[in-house]
Formats: C-alpha cells, sequence, structure tokens
C-alpha cells in the first residue's frame, strides 16, 4: 500500500468512533505496540518520519490522526518535524508522544522545549503508554479540529473543582490554627535555625490538583544540600525495595535517613514540621484533606490514565495514605497509589470529617522513615 495515502484507503467501515487513530513513525517498537496495544487504536505505520510527514500533507483536518507516535533516532529528525508542526495553526496542538532506545537528557529537554506531551524510554510499559494516550485524549490536551466550527471542550468535566463549603473551612481553620499555634511555630522556627545553618523554611515546587505546581512549605528538617543526594540513596528506597516491578519507582522514602537533622527527627516523627503547610492551604494551594503535593521528580512518573487519577482530587495536609501508612516500613507503592486514587474518586465531606478524626492519632509516628 502506498504510505502516503494509507489513511485515505481504508475502508471506512474501520472507522468507529471509539477507536484512536495513531500515526507511527519508526521501526525499532512498531511491532511491540502493534502487537500489544489494544483494539481500540487504529496504528497507521510508517518507517520514517518524512513518510508519516507526507501522509499528513494529503490529510484533510478531519482525516488527521489523533496522536502521533514517533521513535528518537540519531538524526533527531523528529525534533524537526515537531517543530514544524507547532507552527502549523491547525496542528500545533496535535498531541505527540516520543519513544525512544535512550535515556537522553537532552532530547527530553528539546521534548518538553516543543511541547511534546509524553517520553518514553525503554523498556516501557504499553500498558501504560496506551492509558497516557486515554487520559491525555479524555482531558482534551488534544483540542479538537473544529475547522473554525466551535465544539464543546470536554476539558472542564474533568477539572476538580473544590466546593465552596471546603474552601471555606480551610481558610477559617488554617487562620484560626495558624494564630493558636503562632508561639510554636516561633520555638520551632529558633531551634531549627540554632541547630544548622540554612534556611528554617524549607521550601520545593511541587505538583497538586490537575498538576498545578505551587511553592510547598515545611520546617526544615535535613541538611542544606539534602535534595543534591536523592540519586546517591535510590537503592536503599523503601518503595523500590517493596516493589517486584522493574519499572524506576514513584515514590522516594528512606529509613534512618542520615540527611536528618536532630531537630528534624523529632519535628518529623511528631509532624510539627508539616505546619508551615498551613500557609498553603491559607492561599488555596492546598486543602485540609486531599492526596499529598508530589515533587516534580515523584509527579513526571504518574502519567498514566490508572495513577494520574490522583490529581483530579484536591491536593492536602492529610489524607488516606497519612491515617493509614504513614510511616510504615512494609507501604507498597501499588497501596499508596490505589490509596490516592480512591480519595480522588470519593473525596467528601463525611470521608473528610473521618479523615480529619483519624489524623490525631496518625501524627506520631514511631518508625524512623
Amino acid at each position: 500500500m502506498n504510505t502516503n495515502l494509507q489513511w485515505l484507503e481504508m475502508p471506512q467501515n474501520q472507522i468507529s468512533a471509539w477507536q484512536i487513530n495513531i500515526g507511527y513513525a519508526g521501526k525499532d517498537f512498531k511491532e511491540m505496540v502493534q502487537a500489544e496495544m489494544p483494539d481500540a487504536y487504529l496504528i497507521n505505520c510508517f518507517e520514517t518520519i518524512d513518510e508519516l510527514s507526507n501522509s499528513i500533507r494529503h490529510l484533510s483536518v478531519l482525516e488527521m490522526p489523533d496522536v502521533l507516535m514517533m521513535e528518537v533516532d540519531d538524526a533527531e529528525q523528529c525534533f524537526s518535524f515537531i517543530e514544524a508542526l507547532r507552527k502549523d495553526e491547525h496542528l500545533q496542538d496535535i498531541l505527540i508522544v516520543l519513544l525512544s532506545k535512550f535515556d537522553n537528557e537532552e532530547w527530553k529537554k528539546r521534548a518538553a522545549a516543543l511541547k511534546v506531551h509524553d517520553f518514553y524510554v525503554y523498556p516501557f510499559s504499553i500498558v501504560h503508554l496506551h492509558e497516557r494516550v486515554k487520559l491525555l485524549l479524555k482531558l482534551r490536551i488534544l483540542k479538537p479540529y473544529n475547522n473554525n466550527h466551535q465544539i464543546l471542550d470536554y476539558q472542564k468535566e474533568f477539572i476538580y473543582r473544590m466546593p465552596p463549603s471546603k474552601r471555606l473551612f480551610d481558610i477559617v481553620c488554617s487562620a484560626l490554627t495558624l494564630l493558636f499555634l503562632a508561639p510554636l511555630l516561633c520555638v520551632v522556627a529558633l531551634l531549627v535555625k540554632l541547630e544548622s545553618p540554612g534556611p528554617i523554611i524549607y521550601r520545593s515546587k511541587r505538583v497538586g490538583t490537575g498538576y498545578k505546581v505551587f511553592d510547598f512549605y515545611k520546617f526544615r528538617s535535613m541538611q542544606t544540600d539534602a535534595d543534591s543526594k536523592v540519586t546517591e540513596f535510590q537503592k536503599v528506597n523503601m518503595y523500590s525495595q517493596n516493589s517486584n516491578s522493574t519499572d524506576k519507582a514513584v515514590f522516594f522514602k528512606v529509613a534512618n535517613d542520615p540527611r536528618i537533622t536532630k531537630v528534624g527527627q523529632f519535628i518529623r516523627n511528631t509532624s510539627i514540621d508539616e505546619l508551615p503547610q498551613l500557609f498553603n492551604i491559607l492561599l488555596g494551594d492546598m486543602s485540609f484533606v486531599g492526596n499529598r503535593p508530589l515533587p516534580l521528580y515523584e509527579a513526571e512518573l504518574l502519567t498514566s490514565n490508572e495513577w494520574s487519577m490522583r490529581f483530579l482530587g484536591p491536593a492536602g495536609l492529610t489524607g488516606l495514605w497519612q491515617i493509614t501508612k504513614r510511616g510504615k516500613r512494609d507501604v507498597s507503592e501499588q497501596e499508596r497509589k490505589e490509596l490516592d486514587n480512591y480519595y480522588a474518586q470519593r473525596c467528601s465531606f463525611w470521608l473528610d470529617l473521618k479523615i480529619i478524626l483519624k489524623t490525631f492519632p496518625a501524627l506520631i509516628q514511631k518508625e524512623q522513615v
């Protein structure tokens, strides 16, 4: 079949509303993707970027594929192609996924600059890949081709909106709690400052509701260079040890972490280090109850449909994971993800109330994690 006309020659009875049309360019992963993707995906394969590009030129706006999936090769031709797509007003928002044999940081940076929706490095899970594509389409990250006609934006259906009553509760309670605990906050700040040099408040970028990135506040409980040592401690990451998967662990936690200071250990075990997040609640970045906002390096690994559900609920100071598994050595990554998803799907006033009441006994953790 002439690849330039492959979509045009396809029998119309093969096209149905439930099928997702993928334009695929590359040879290394083609057979794996074709064999393992579900039947809902209609995959049109091309060996080179040029063939894919030539085929697209023959298509009308309504015949365009839903997704472009391309392998990155040494010639880096895909980046020039994507750059051209981003300059085309009809194609600039098309969903693009890149697949690579190598974990190349420069390629990832170029992909991010070109607003590529995802970058998978082999070995990757086809299950995660197709779930990610479904999520992106569901959230309308790929804008519908409307040919200058108005089409409803269904993304609004999947954006979490905090109930006014929950927000009012957060504002009143966070303000009153900050006022009541002001003396304790001052004492802790002084102890942190006296024990080790560095800032009193640890501030980091976190990902919360709807993948919103914000500045997250805690009392500093570690040495000032703790973040730079994360890679060194990956081999003793509790989540890696409790997982049977060969994939990189999403979450990071170390038992008896040597980066923690003496004051830091006390305020972590008593959860005092979390109190500055009351300012995050007051500002609207978080709520009292929700899923914990994640560091960027953790959030970027939770992109599949199965796990990104957690970001469709509120970010919180406490949540289901805190009252059931916080501080336990046997916690698994799977369990934490499932708890987060459960809350995102079922969050309500009564569930929040139960979590708040169970939070107080869970504040003190016995194990040094």
